[in-house]
């Protein structure tokens, strides 16, 4: 049965009786707005991001993997800035051709994973489109003292990531886990000064953090975890989807994070330098060079 039979509504219906959510709603899909109760001595994280067929995903992927993913880019923002997700509205837009068996298993990943992440579905949309497009807001909340923007990077920090770089491509980009585990750990126990998901690659993302702070940076080639999956140096460096987490911290909180033995998930990778100095890379033969803060773009 295609999508066009069922109709919008039927489709809306369909979603709705799948999903639960907790006390945190007052009311969910089916008005005009989703009513929340108000978080108390929190700052409120909101995002967004949009994932579209033959860009970010193709009809070939397994369905529930493709709407795992499509919360998942959103819960790791979240994670970027030390939170933890709440509540979402995720829209489709669905070509009429459509099988709503295709719907239903990408609906079931994405559901799935909003279990798994005590994220509350609570709304959104459906409109014909003429490729499969799922665009997903999400709401968050974080700890006044546990906040970690982009901004805060100081000359001397340690640069750590979590994870593997590159090779995303051969499957990672569908089957991430969102790092809010070890965002957690790292804003509870440490004082982290800039931290960003590594969604554009690895040197993209890294010059956001020092547009931001208005700083540099010099990273050892020697110390990335290149996955095995990896295409070679460049493919850790610059392409993007990898969702690990990319953070700066003090050598004082650099060296407390290092004794807990926790390599495995948090590796070292450069420092943070004086602007002028700009972006560098120290190659496994003691060269320096000069790199551009670039990665993937849409445009």
């Amino acid at each position: 049965m295609l999508v066009d039979k069922i109709g919008e509504f039927g489709l809306i219906e369909r979603f709705r009786k799948a999903i639960k959510t907790d006390a945190s709603v007052v009311k969910a899909s089916g008005d005009d707005c989703a009513v929340l109760k108000p978080v108390k001595d929190k700052y409120q994280l909101f995002t967004c991001d949009m994932i579209v067929e033959g860009v970010d995903f193709t009809l070939k992927d397994n369905p529930c993997l493709v709407g795992r993913k499509a919360l998942a880019v959103s819960i790791s923002d979240i994670a970027a800035c030390g939170g933890t997700p709440s509540h979402a509205v995720v829209s489709f837009g669905i070509p009429k051709n459509t099988s709503v068996s295709y719907i239903d298993r990408v609906a079931k990943g994405l559901f799935s994973l909003a279990r798994e992440f005590k994220v509350n579905i609570v709304g959104g949309d459906i409109s014909v489109a003429p490729k499969v497009v799922i665009d997903t807001s999400l709401l968050g909340v974080v700890e006044k003292d546990c906040l970690v923007l982009r901004n805060g990077a100081k000359a001397g920090d340690i640069i750590f990531v979590t994870g593997q770089l590159g090779g995303s491509i051969t499957g990672k980009h569908l089957k991430f886990t969102p790092r809010i585990k070890e965002a957690r750990y790292l804003v509870k126990h440490l004082k982290i000064n800039a931290m960003i998901d590594i969604s554009d690659g690895l040197l993209a993302d890294l010059g956001h953090i020092l547009q931001e702070s208005r700083a540099g940076a010099v990273i050892y080639e020697a110390m990335l975890p290149v996955s095995r999956q990896a295409k070679g140096l460049n493919d850790a460096l610059y392409s993007g989807e990898d969702f690990e987490l990319l953070f700066t911290l003090s050598p004082l909180e650099a060296k407390k994070l290092l004794k807990k033995e926790l390599l495995r998930f948090y590796k070292p990778i450069g420092k943070i330098v004086e602007k002028r100095s700009g972006l560098k890379l120290i190659g496994r033969d003691n060269r320096e060079r000069n790199v551009r803060p670039k990665g993937y773009q849409h445009f």
